[in-house]
């Protein structure tokens, strides 16, 4: 199987939750005045789309989750080399967003998590294998 991933996510402020994840290496692509989504390309075949509350409520069907009392999900990235993962996240934090800890060297595996101001929780990761 192969294909593009779409993650989906409600954010609180749509401009700034598109300055955030530029800040990190996301593209924007071009949108509308007035749209309540936002799409962004991270890598060939990654894309985040950011919804306001109501459009995501619409889009999923389903209440928006509190994430200051629950996840409803992780999102892990990889990168290419080991030093990205720290330098994105210091980037985050840099952003508005809040490191989640050092990062964790599992031997084939280096990541380091972070929440983004809406508190949707990420980790930068990179594989050694």
């Amino acid at each position: 199987m192969s294909g593009a991933t779409f993650v989906n996510l409600p954010v609180r402020d749509l401009d700034a939750a598109v300055a955030f994840f530029a800040a990190l290496g996301f593209v924007p692509a071009p949108r509308p005045p007035g749209a309540r989504s936002a799409q962004l390309g991270f890598g060939a075949t990654t894309h985040l789309v950011l919804h306001l509350p109501a459009a995501f409520t619409a889009f999923a069907g389903a209440d928006v989750c509190d994430t200051a009392t629950a996840r409803e999900v992780i999102v892990g990235l990889s990168v290419e080399r080991r030093e990205q993962v720290d330098t994105l996240v210091e980037r985050a934090v840099s952003s508005g967003g809040t490191a989640l800890g050092p990062g964790q060297d599992l031997g084939y595996l280096y990541m380091r998590g972070f929440r983004d101001p809406d508190g949707h929780q990420w980790s930068f990761l990179h594989r050694t294998d």
